[in-house]
C-alpha cells in the first residue's frame, strides 16, 4: 500500500480511497479500543480509587457545592452536570454510577448520601432520577480536600472549554476503603473494602517504618470488611491474597441456633456475604426445600429492617446444625471471594500486593502534600511581600499620601510610588487600594502581627519542603486525624483457620472457665473472676437471666482448651471444645446448645465431662439414675462425630446422669437424692463396649434415684465428701468416713434431710487443691465462698446453711474451682 501527502483538494475523488490489510488494521483499532476502554472506563486509578465516571460525578458536585453540610439535590440536575461539562456518555450510565456510591450494602463508606429510593439488598431498582436528590458525604470531602491548590493535575474536559481533575488528591485510600468491581477487555479488577481505622493505622505504621514487610502490615489488617458483614475464613488464603494480589477467600453469612418458643428452633440469619441478593437467596432456599434437598424446614420469613434477619422455622425433630451445613452447602451463604487487585498505577494497569497498594498512595500523599506546601508558600509570601509593602506605607505614611496627591492620575500615582519608594507593583496597588481605617493604631498593629506570622508560616513551608522526613510527618499527622475522626468498628468477623477447621486453639489462653448449663439447654462458659467471693450463708448474687420455667442444670470448671464430652439422658455422647462454647457475662442468658450439638427433639444434656489432655491411658465411668454403672476405655470418645455416638445401652426408663473421668486406681462413690452413699473400688467394674448396658452399682430404696458420682484416689483419701442439699445446707465429711464395699449393696447414710434441708442435689470430693465453691440456685442465684467455710462434720448430721434459698427457689447445682 502507498500513501501521498499531497493536499486533499489535489487528489481525485476517485483516489481518495485508501486499501489496506485488515487484520493489522483491526489489530490497531482493537488494542486503540481495548486501551480505551482499560485506562478510561474499566480500571480504577491506585491513588484515588475511582474510574472516570466516579471522578467526574464527585468533581461535578463539588463544583455545584453538594458538600455533606448542604441540601441535597435532585439526582437528574447532578447527571445533567456531569453529562454536560464531563462524560458524554448515556445518563442512565451516570446514574446507576451515582445510585451504588450511595448504597450502604454495596459501598462500605458510601461517598454520597442518597435521599429517596436508592434500591435494596433486594436487587429492587432505584426510583428514577427525577425523584432522588443526593450530596456527597464526608468521606467524599476526604477525597476532594485541598484540590483548589494545585494539588493534583488538570486536563481539558472532552469540550475543551473546562478543565477536569486528572486524578483527586484522596486524603484517604479510597480504593481500599470501598473496593472495586470492573471488566475491562483481556483483564478484570476485583478489591474488597476494608476497615477505615485498619488501613489507617496500617499507612501510619508504613509511614513511621518505609521499610515495613507485608507480615507486619498483615498484623494490622486482618482481612475485608464488607458493608453486608459476614465472616471470612483462613488467615493463610487471605495473606496470600494479599501478598500475590489474587486469590480466592470463603466468605460465609453468620446463622444462629435459637429457641423459639413454642414455635420451636429457629435459624436466624443476620448477616449475608458481600453482594449476595437477599431476596434471591430466600427464594432459593424456599426452592431447595420444596426439592427436598433441604429438609426439616417449616416456614421463612423476611424480618429484616436495616439490620439483615431472615428467620428460618424448623419442623420438630429436625437437626439445626446438619440444616446450616446443608443451607451454607446449596446457597451463597458460603461463596467465594476472587480477589484481583488490579489497578492502574501512572496509567499503566499492575496487578498490586496489598503493601504495594499502602506504599503507592503514600506517594500520592508525598505528591499532594508537596504541591499543597508549595502552593500555600507562594500564596503566603504573595501575602507577605503585600504586607511589606503596607507597612512601608504606614511607616511613611504622609509622603505616601504627599506622593498620591500630587499624581495626576491612578496609574501615574503607581508609577511615583514605585521609584520613590522601592515597591513593586503589587505592592503599589495594594497601598493605592488601602482603606483610610488602616491608619488607626489597631491596624497598623493587624498588619505588623499578620506580617510576622506569615514569615514563621513561610519559614515552615519551607522547611517542610526541604526535608522529606518532614513530609512523611505532616502525612503521619493527617492520617492521626483522620483515625480519630472516622474509624468505626469492624462488620466482618475473621476466622483464623478455613472452614473445615475452625478451631483457632493456640490463639486462645489455656484459662479456667465457668460453664453454666440450664435444663432449657443453655450454654455459656464464664470467667470465675465475674463471681466475687462472700460469706456463706449469703443470697449470692445472680448468675443468668433465665426463663421462669427454665434452671441451672450443670455448673463445672474447665480450661478453654479442654474437650467436653456432652452426655444425654439417652445415653449418646457429643464431644465440642471449650473455647467452642459463647463466652458470656454473669448476668447473660446464654446461647442454646443446639448451635453446637445436633442433639434429638426432647433429648437432654445431663452430664458434661471435660477431658483433660494429660488424660492418657484413663477410663469413662457412666452412671445412671438408677444405679447402673459402666466403664469404658476413654479412647472411644477421642473423636466423637458431630451427630454424636452410642455411650451407654439404657434400661427401660433409666437415664444417663453423669459420666466421670477416671485413672484406674480411684474408688467410685454414688449419692442418692434421700442421703445414700455407696463407695466401691473402680476395678470392681470391668471395662466394656460402647454398646453395653453396664452392671448394677447400687441397689436404690424405693422411690429414691442417683444424683450424683464422684471419685476419690488413693491421693484423696485425706480429703472429704462434699454433700449440697435443696434448701441450701451442705457439710464436708471425710472420706475415712465411708468404708470400701462391694458394688451393688444399698451403702450407708451420708446426710441427715428433713423438709427444713431438702433432698440432696450433688456432690463432689474436696482435696486441699479446692480453694473455692460456686453455688447455683435453679432461679439463677449463685454464691461463690471459700471451701473452708464449710465445716466438716459427721455422716449423720444436716449441714449448716450455705445459702439463703429464696421461697420457691432450690439450690441446683455447684462447682468447685
Amino acid at each position: 500500500m502507498k500513501r501521498t501527502h499531497k493536499k486533499e483538494g489535489d487528489i481525485p475523488p476517485q483516489d481518495r480511497v485508501v486499501s489496506m490489510d485488515i487484520i493489522p488494521e483491526m489489530k490497531e483499532s482493537y488494542l486503540d479500543y481495548a486501551m480505551s476502554v482499560i485506562v478510561s472506563r474499566a480500571l480504577p486509578d491506585i491513588r484515588d480509587g475511582l474510574k472516570p465516571v466516579h471522578r467526574r460525578i464527585l468533581y461535578a458536585m463539588h463544583e455545584m457545592g453538594l458538600t455533606s453540610g448542604v441540601k441535597t439535590r435532585k439526582s437528574a440536575a447532578i447527571v445533567g452536570t456531569v453529562i454536560a461539562n464531563y462524560h458524554p456518555h448515556g445518563d442512565t450510565a451516570v446514574y446507576d454510577t451515582l445510585v451504588k456510591m450511595a448504597q450502604t450494602f454495596t459501598t462500605r463508606y458510601p461517598l454520597v448520601i442518597g435521599q429517596g429510593n436508592f434500591g435494596s439488598i433486594d436487587g429492587d431498582a432505584p426510583a428514577a432520577m427525577r425523584y432522588t436528590e443526593a450530596k456527597m458525604s464526608q468521606i467524599t470531602g476526604l477525597l476532594l480536600r485541598d484540590i483548589e491548590k494545585d494539588t493534583v493535575p488538570f486536563r481539558p474536559n472532552f469540550e475543551n472549554v473546562r478543565m477536569e481533575p486528572v486524578v483527586l488528591p484522596a486524603q484517604a485510600p479510597n480504593l481500599l476503603l470501598n473496593g472495586t468491581l470492573g471488566i475491562a477487555v483481556g483483564m478484570a479488577t476485583k478489591i474488597p473494602p476494608h476497615n477505615f481505622g485498619e488501613v489507617i493505622d496500617a499507612l501510619i505504621h508504613l509511614a513511621n517504618h518505609p521499610r515495613a514487610t507485608s507480615e507486619d502490615i498483615f498484623e494490622i489488617i486482618k482481612g475485608p470488611d464488607f458493608p453486608t458483614g459476614g465472616v471470612v475464613f483462613n488467615k493463610k488464603d487471605i495473606q496470600h491474597a494479599y501478598a500475590s494480589g489474587r486469590g480466592g477467600i470463603l466468605t460465609r453469612g453468620e446463622i444462629e441456633i435459637v429457641d423459639g418458643g413454642k414455635s420451636g428452633t429457629h435459624l436466624v440469619i443476620t448477616s449475608l456475604p458481600y453482594q449476595v441478593n437477599k431476596s434471591e437467596l430466600i427464594v432459593k432456599i424456599a426452592d431447595l426445600v420444596h426439592g427436598k434437598k433441604i429438609e426439616g424446614i417449616r416456614d421463612i420469613r423476611d424480618e429484616s429492617t436495616d439490620d439483615i434477619r431472615i428467620v428460618i422455622e424448623l419442623k420438630g425433630g429436625g437437626h439445626p446444625q446438619k440444616i446450616v451445613n446443608a443451607l451454607y452447602k446449596h446457597t451463597e451463604l458460603e461463596t467465594m471471594f476472587h480477589l484481583n487487585m488490579l489497578a492502574l498505577v501512572g496509567g499503566v494497569p499492575k496487578l498490586l500486593s496489598l503493601k504495594d497498594i499502602l506504599d503507592e498512595f503514600i506517594t500520592h500523599r508525598e505528591v499532594v502534600v508537596t504541591r499543597r506546601t508549595t502552593f500555600d508558600l507562594a500564596r503566603a509570601e504573595e501575602r507577605a511581600h503585600i504586607l511589606l509593602g503596607l507597612k512601608k506605607a504606614l511607616d511613611n505614611i504622609d509622603a505616601i499620601i504627599k506622593t498620591i496627591k500630587a499624581s495626576r492620575d491612578t496609574t501615574l500615582a503607581r508609577e511615583n510610588l514605585k521609584k520613590k519608594f522601592s515597591l513593586s507593583d503589587a505592592q503599589a496597588t495594594a497601598i493605592l487600594e488601602m482603606k483610610l481605617q488602616r491608619l488607626a493604631g489597631l491596624e497598623r498593629e493587624k498588619v505588623e502581627e499578620e506580617l510576622k506570622e506569615k514569615k514563621e508560616l513561610i519559614k515552615k513551608l519551607k522547611e517542610i519542603l526541604s526535608d522529606p522526613k518532614k513530609i512523611r510527618e505532616v502525612i503521619r499527622d493527617e492520617f492521626l486525624l483522620l483515625k480519630d475522626r472516622h474509624s468505626d468498628p469492624r462488620r466482618t468477623k475473621i476466622m483464623a483457620q478455613g472452614v473445615k477447621n475452625i478451631s483457632i486453639e493456640d490463639m486462645i489462653p489455656d484459662v479456667e472457665n465457668m460453664l453454666v448449663l440450664t435444663n432449657g439447654g443453655y450454654i455459656k462458659r464464664t470467667d470465675p473472676s465475674e463471681y466475687r467471693k462472700q460469706k456463706r450463708g449469703g443470697s449470692g448474687v445472680i448468675d443468668l437471666d433465665t426463663k421462669e420455667e427454665d434452671f441451672v442444670n450443670i455448673l463445672l470448671s474447665a480450661h478453654t482448651h479442654s474437650d467436653l464430652l456432652f452426655f444425654s439422658d439417652k445415653g449418646k455422647v457429643y464431644q465440642v471444645k471449650m473455647y467452642d462454647v459463647p463466652e458470656g457475662r454473669r448476668a447473660t442468658k446464654g446461647k442454646s446448645v443446639m448451635n453446637f450439638l445436633a442433639i434429638a427433639e426432647g433429648e437432654k444434656i445431663t452430664s458434661v465431662l471435660p477431658v483433660p489432655k494429660n488424660k492418657k491411658k484413663a477410663s469413662v465411668i457412666m452412671v445412671t439414675n438408677g444405679g447402673v454403672v459402666k466403664k469404658v476405655d476413654a479412647g472411644n470418645f477421642a473423636d466423637v462425630r458431630r451427630s454424636g455416638i452410642i455411650a451407654i445401652k439404657l434400661g427401660k426408663g433409666d437415664k444417663l446422669l453423669s459420666a466421670l473421668m477416671a485413672s484406674g486406681d480411684d474408688d467410685v462413690s454414688l449419692i442418692t437424692a434421700k442421703g445414700q452413699s455407696i463407695r466401691f473400688l473402680e476395678k470392681d467394674v470391668r471395662q466394656m463396649g460402647r454398646s453395653a448396658a453396664g452392671v448394677r452399682g447400687m441397689k436404690l430404696l424405693s422411690g429414691d434415684h442417683v444424683i450424683a458420682a464422684v471419685l476419690a484416689g488413693p491421693s484423696e483419701s485425706a480429703g472429704a465428701l462434699l454433700v449440697l442439699s435443696t434448701g441450701g445446707y451442705g457439710k464436708r465429711t471425710k472420706l475415712k468416713e465411708y468404708k470400701v464395699q462391694k458394688r451393688g449393696g444399698s451403702g450407708i447414710k451420708t446426710a441427715k434431710l428433713s423438709a427444713k434441708t431438702g433432698t440432696l442435689v450433688g456432690a463432689a470430693v474436696i482435696g486441699a487443691e479446692e480453694k473455692d465453691i460456686l453455688v447455683i440456685s435453679r432461679e439463677g442465684q449463685i454464691i461463690r465462698i471459700g471451701a473452708s467455710e464449710v465445716p466438716t462434720l459427721s455422716r449423720q448430721t444436716q449441714g449448716v446453711r450455705i445459702m439463703k434459698v429464696k421461697s420457691g427457689d432450690a439450690l441446683a447445682s455447684f462447682a468447685c474451682l
